[in-house]
């Protein structure tokens, strides 16, 4: 969608020569203009409320802190902020962690030059935009189960490899209460042993190491 006044663009990437190809891209349309870069996520958040971009361009993985937080932190001071992630971490819960976050697009970093652009444009317009593999990631996170807070720890903790004992240590609760936990985890994650539940929980992000 092309409007009179450019959209006003924050560029996040930790990687100058990313910065530099993504911006000499995008400035070469006429409605978009990247007014400011930053490397990190302490940059971003302090970029954002310097400049008032209309979109951010967010990198998932920043070497302070991972985009999502930058996300939800320029969220939290800026509730109306248009953020688009741009990731090479494509998993169900990364992609669902922005999204809670505040992200209104979800882009894999392998994405076309024109897909991009109509992601730019579409969510500075009001909307959303989600390619079709992410959606279809979207959709079948909706249908899983989820984990509270307390099985995701234990889950953590699994996948470190930890015995249940250890576990209960960790995080100061009684060995059977650790036991309940890892079967409400195993039926949640439809998986038969605590092996598979260690390999789901990382190709799904469930848990990043």
């Amino acid at each position: 969608m092309k409007t009179n006044t450019p959209i006003r663009l924050l560029l996040v990437d930790d990687h100058f020569i990313i910065r530099m190809g993504l911006a000499s891209s995008l400035n070469q349309e006429t409605d978009i203009e990247v007014v400011a870069e930053a490397s990190n996520g302490t940059e971003a958040v302090a970029s954002y409320q310097k400049n008032l971009p209309d979109i951010t361009l967010m990198d998932g993985r920043l070497p302070d802190f991972h985009g999502i937080e930058a996300t939800s932190q320029i969220k939290a001071l800026y509730p109306t902020a248009r953020i688009i992630i741009l990731s090479i971490d494509e998993t169900e819960e990364d992609i669902h962690r922005a999204i809670a976050a505040g992200a209104r697009s979800y882009l894999p970093k392998s994405i076309e030059r024109d897909e991009l652009l109509l992601a730019i444009r579409t969510v500075h317009a009001g909307g959303t935009y989600f390619p079709a593999s992410i959606a279809q990631r979207i959709a079948e996170r909706s249908k899983r189960i989820a984990l509270s807070e307390r099985e995701l720890e234990v889950l953590h903790q699994i996948v470190l490899g930890q015995a249940n004992k250890q576990i209960a240590d960790t995080l100061g609760i009684a060995e059977i209460t650790v036991k309940v936990h890892v079967s409400h985890i195993l039926v949640k994650l439809g998986v038969p042993d605590r092996t598979r539940a260690s390999t789901l929980a990382i190709e799904r992000g469930i848990v990043r190491l």
